[in-house]
């Protein structure tokens, strides 16, 4: 008996091996993380490298060959480049702005559709299509809405006073510009914050919010002391995904301003693509394209770790 187990055993085990030596197997995990592997290597991992290898090269245009450098590139980056150093102000700026409105725009409106007032759900569903419309057709509306001549927006502005056809909203010396541009992304984005909030409102329990009023709270104290509390994972979570993204803004900087007038809106992506395609300075652009990934990596970890993100 015991021959006949220790048999099966064998026989058991034998299998086993046979089956996991084998690559088609169903049994072998590899074989079903081969297309995401190769997936990953072709769009991630080799693009990364190739742009490390670049950044240590010029593109000679007029020999179209490829002179290695070192790390020209990376110190003219940081010494002598004053005009990324520009880019790099004008890209956080746009990024805490943008932020600071749309969490505090999201927060208002989540909490008056919370409220439930007339008309709620159908605001509800509206308030998704600036969302679902591509970034480059929100810059080209907000394009036309901003012109000096005959922008909506711009013939609103002029009549309160706060700008001029002399120094419209875009356009002119570009002392609005930046503001321009922020109005499309806060129009586009603000709805994010709305409905992650809307949604992280919804799922409060009952029963501690009733406890807090019953208890003598007003309307303040609920919101800052138990709702606001109650909704940090929501919000930690949806700072970091939009963190991220306004790092990288192109798509309106590219379409509404250029970069300019004067490089006032030039953001650290688009100084990039100057860089790269404008001038094709190819490794000039691989280095800032290195530069701006890295400091993504890095506020992205930080705040991971200061705020303790969850998933």
């Amino acid at each position: 008996m015991a021959d006949q187990v220790i048999a099966g055993t064998s026989s058991a085990t034998g299998a086993a091996r046979r089956s996991k030596g084998k690559f088609w197997s169903s049994e072998n995990p590899w074989f079903w993380l081969t297309p995401a592997i190769i997936f990953l290597s072709v769009y991630s991992i080799f693009p990364l490298i190739y742009n490390i290898v670049l950044s240590l090269h010029e593109f000679k245009p007029r020999t179209k060959i490829f002179e290695f450098v070192g790390i020209q590139n990376w110190a003219e980056l940081f010494t002598q480049d004053v005009r990324f150093g520009n880019a790099i102000g004008i890209t956080i700026q746009y990024v805490v702005v943008a932020m600071l409105i749309q969490i505090t725009l999201g927060m208002i409106i989540a909490l008056l559709l919370d409220a439930k007032p007339w008309g709620a759900t159908i605001m509800q569903a509206l308030i998704i299509l600036p969302m679902v419309t591509a970034p480059t057709v929100a810059g080209m509306l907000f394009r036309l809405l901003t012109h000096p001549n005959f922008g909506f927006i711009s013939y609103i502005l002029y009549g309160l006073g706060l700008v001029t056809p002399d120094e419209p909203l875009i356009g002119g010396t570009g002392r609005f510009a930046l503001i321009g541009v922020l109005t499309v992304e806060i129009w586009q984005w603000t709805p994010f914050f709305v409905l992650i909030i809307l949604a992280g409102l919804k799922g409060l329990p009952q029963e501690v919010l009733e406890a807090a009023e019953v208890d003598g709270a007003n309307w303040w104290q609920r919101l800052t002391r138990v709702k606001i509390p109650m909704l940090r994972g929501v919000l930690t979570v949806a700072i970091l995904f939009r963190l991220v993204d306004l790092y990288k803004v192109f798509d309106y900087v590219v379409i509404l301003t250029a970069g300019g007038p004067g490089n006032r809106t030039e953001t650290v992506s688009f100084y990039g693509y100057a860089n790269t395609f404008l001038q094709v300075n190819w490794g000039y652009g691989a280095a800032i394209g290195l530069f701006m990934m890295v400091v993504v990596w890095l506020s992205a970890f930080a705040y991971i770790k200061l705020f303790r993100v969850r998933w």
